[in-house]
C-alpha cells in the first residue's frame, strides 16, 4: 500500500524531479520490461503510468519487452519443457512458432493495451516490421569447452537494426513497444535475448538510458549486497567465480555492451519495486545497479 503524502511532501517530490526531467527532455530512455513487473497487476499498471508520465515530460521512451513466464505457461500447456543454456532460450522450429505467437501476439498486446489506457499511444512491433531488426542463426560458444559451438535453434545474433521506424513514431508522439524477434536474410524468424534487443536498440539510437527492470535489487556480490556501481574488472571477476551466471549473463553482457558504446547511463532495477522507472529516472535515491563503462 502507497504511502499518503503530504502536501508539502508531494511538493518536495515534484520539485526533486524537475532538474531530472530538464536534463532527460528530448532524450532516448530504453527500457527493458520483464519479470514481475510484467506478471504482478498492481505493478503492471504502475508501469504504464511510469512510461506514460515520462512521454509525457518530454523524454522518449522505447520499451522493449520479454515474456518468459508466459512461453513457459504456454509450453507447459502444450506438454514441452523450456530448455536453457547459458541463459538463452533453446528454440527448436514448434517453441519458436510459439514464441512468436506469445510475444509478438499476447504480450505485446497487452502491454500496447495497458500503456494506451493510462493516456499514452503505444504501437506495438516485432524486429519483423519494416525489416528493423535483421539478424542471423546464432552458434553459442560452450564455455565449459571453449572452441566447441552450441545450436540452440533458432535463437538469433542481431545483424542490423535500422533506427528509423522507431525515429518515425517518436515525431507522432507514439511509445514503440518492441517484441524481440528478428528476420533472416531468407525470411527465417528468429527468438532474440530481450536484453540483447534492449541493449543494441539503446546503442543504436544513442539513447540517453538503458534500464533493465529484473527480480533482483539489482547486481548482488557473494553475500547478496547490493553493488550500486559495477565496473567491468568486477564484472568479469564475478562471471569467472560463478556470482554471475545463468539469466544474469545476457543482462549484464548487454549493459556492458551499451555502456561501452556510448549510452551514458546503464541501470540494472528491480521491477518489483512500485514505480521503480520512475525512482530511477527521476529521483535522487535510485533503486538498483549503474554499470560503469570502465
Amino acid at each position: 500500500m502507497t504511502e499518503k503524502l503530504s502536501p508539502d511532501a508531494k511538493a518536495g517530490v515534484l520539485a526533486e524531479a524537475l532538474p531530472y526531467i530538464k536534463r532527460f527532455h528530448g532524450k532516448t530512455i530504453v527500457v527493458k520490461y520483464g519479470g514481475n513487473a510484467m506478471t504482478d497487476e498492481h505493478l503492471k499498471q504502475c508501469f504504464a503510468r511510469d512510461v506514460v508520465l515520462l512521454k509525457l515530460v518530454g523524454m522518449n521512451p522505447v520499451v522493449v519487452h520479454g515474456g518468459g513466464p508466459q512461453i513457459e505457461s504456454l509450453l507447459a500447456r502444450v506438454g514441452k519443457k523450456g530448455e536453457f543454456v547459458q541463459g538463452m532460450r533453446v528454440t527448436d522450429a514448434e517453441t519458436m512458432d510459439l514464441v512468436e505467437m506469445v510475444l509478438g501476439g499476447q504480450v505485446n498486446k497487452e502491454i500496447v493495451n495497458l500503456i494506451n489506457q493510462h493516456g499514452g499511444k503505444a504501437v506495438g512491433l516485432t524486429g519483423k516490421d519494416g525489416n528493423f531488426i535483421r539478424a542471423k542463426k546464432l552458434m553459442m560458444e560452450n564455455k565449459d569447452n571453449p572452441g566447441d559451438l552450441i545450436d540452440i535453434g533458432q535463437v538469433g545474433d542481431i545483424v542490423s537494426i535500422d533506427p528509423s521506424l522507431i525515429a518515425l513514431l517518436d515525431t507522432g508522439d507514439f511509445i514503440p513497444v518492441i517484441a524481440p524477434i528478428g528476420v533472416g536474410s531468407e525470411g527465417e524468424t528468429y527468438n532474440i535475448n530481450a536484453d540483447v534487443v534492449a541493449g543494441k536498440i539503446a546503442e543504436v539510437l544513442k539513447a540517453e538510458k538503458l534500464v533493465l527492470l529484473t527480480n533482483t535489487p539489482g547486481v548482488l556480490d557473494k553475500a547478496g549486497t547490493l553493488i550500486t556501481g559495477i565496473t567491468p574488472k568486477q564484472i568479469d571477476d564475478m562471471v569467472a567465480d560463478g556470482t554471475l551466471s545463468g539469466g544474469m549473463l545476457p543482462k549484464i553482457s548487454s549493459a556492458l555492451d551499451a555502456a561501452r558504446s556510448g549510452v551514458k547511463g546503464v541501470h540494472i532495477i528491480d521491477g518489483r519495486v512500485e514505480h521503480a522507472l520512475l525512482l530511477e529516472i527521476l529521483t535522487d535515491e535510485g533503486v538498483g545497479t549503474l554499470i560503469k563503462s570502465k
